[in-house]
C-alpha cells in the first residue's frame, strides 16, 4: 500500500472518469457540498473503458489516481461503473486514501419495482464484472434483470451528440425492448448517460421510474466526509479544477454546456 501524508481537511476531493460522464457525479457532490474543493480527471484520451481489458481498466484507473493525489486529492470519487468494477478494490489496496465508487442501483430498483421486471443499461465492462453479477445475485434474485448494452452512447455525450437523431434511435434501439418486457424501473449503469435522461423521458410511459446512481454517490461521499472528520469547514464556495488526457476544447465546451464554472 501506498501510504500518503494526511491531507489538510481544505484539499480536494478527487474525481475522475473514462471521459465526461463523471461530471453528472461531479454536479451532485457541488449540490450537496459546495464549499468543497474538487478536481476533476476526464481520460477521454482511453475513452471509453467498456469495452477495454480488466487489466487495462486497472492500470488507467491508478494513472488516474496518481494525478489526482500528486494534485492534493484528500479523497477519491471513481465516477465511472466500470472502473469501479475492474478496478476500486485494487485502487483500495494501493493507495491509503478513501475511495468512493459507484455502481448500477440495483437494489433500490429490486425493491420499488411492481412488475418484477427491471432494467438495466450499462456498458459492457460492467454488465460482465463480477461485482455487477454479484450485485444482481444478491439484491434482484426475485425479479428479472433485463440487461443492455449502450453501445455508442458513451461516444454521443464525449461528442457532444446528446440531441442528435441518432443518438435518439440508439435509446430507442436499446429500450424498446425493456418496454416490451414491462419493466418499470430503468437504472442507468454508466455516468454518461444521465446526460441523456432527456431523451430517454421522451420515449417512456411516465410510470417508469430511470435512476441515476450519482446523487447516492454524493450522499455517500459526505457521509465518510462527515465519518472521517475531513469535511472542509471553510463556508465559501469550493474551487473546481478540470483536467483530460483529451481534447481540452472538447472538455471546456462540455463545461459550458452544463453551466460549469472553472475558478
Amino acid at each position: 500500500m501506498i501510504s500518503l501524508s494526511k491531507g489538510k481537511v481544505e484539499n480536494p476531493i478527487g474525481v475522475f472518469d473514462s471521459g465526461l460522464g463523471g461530471l453528472s457525479v461531479w454536479q451532485e457532490l457541488v449540490k450537496l457540498m459546495p464549499n468543497e474543493n474538487i478536481i476533476y480527471f476526464a481520460d477521454s484520451g482511453n475513452c471509453p473503458y467498456g469495452n477495454k481489458t480488466k487489466a487495462e481498466i486497472i492500470d488507467l484507473s491508478i494513472q488516474n489516481t496518481a494525478f489526482l493525489l500528486s494534485k492534493g486529492a484528500k479523497m477519491i470519487v471513481v465516477a465511472c461503473n466500470t472502473a469501479t468494477a475492474a478496478a476500486i478494490e485494487v485502487l483500495r489496496e494501493k493507495f491509503d486514501v478513501p475511495f468512493i465508487g459507484i455502481e448500477p442501483a440495483v437494489k433500490p430498483a429490486a425493491a420499488r419495482t411492481r412488475t418484477g421486471n427491471i432494467g438495466v443499461l450499462a456498458t459492457k465492462g460492467t454488465l460482465e464484472s463480477e461485482r455487477f453479477q454479484k450485485a444482481k445475485n444478491k439484491y434482484a434474485s426475485g425479479v428479472i434483470v433485463h440487461m443492455q448494452i449502450g453501445e455508442g452512447l458513451v461516444q454521443a455525450v464525449e461528442n457532444q451528440e446528446i440531441e442528435a437523431e441518432k443518438t435518439l434511435e440508439l435509446i430507442k434501439k436499446y429500450i424498446t425492448p425493456m418496454l416490451e418486457h414491462n419493466v418499470d424501473e430503468i437504472i442507468l449503469g454508466c455516468t454518461h448517460y444521465p446526460f441523456l435522461i432527456p431523451i430517454i423521458h421522451k420515449i417512456l410511459p411516465q410510470y417508469i421510474e430511470v435512476i441515476n446512481s450519482a446523487p447516492a454517490v454524493a450522499k455517500q461521499t459526505k457521509k465518510i466526509l462527515l465519518e472521517s472528520q475531513n469535511q472542509n469547514p471553510n463556508h465559501e464556495a469550493g474551487k473546481y479544477e478540470f483536467y483530460t488526457s483529451g481534447n481540452e476544447t472538447v472538455l471546456n465546451d462540455f463545461l459550458t454546456y452544463i453551466g460549469a464554472e472553472k475558478n
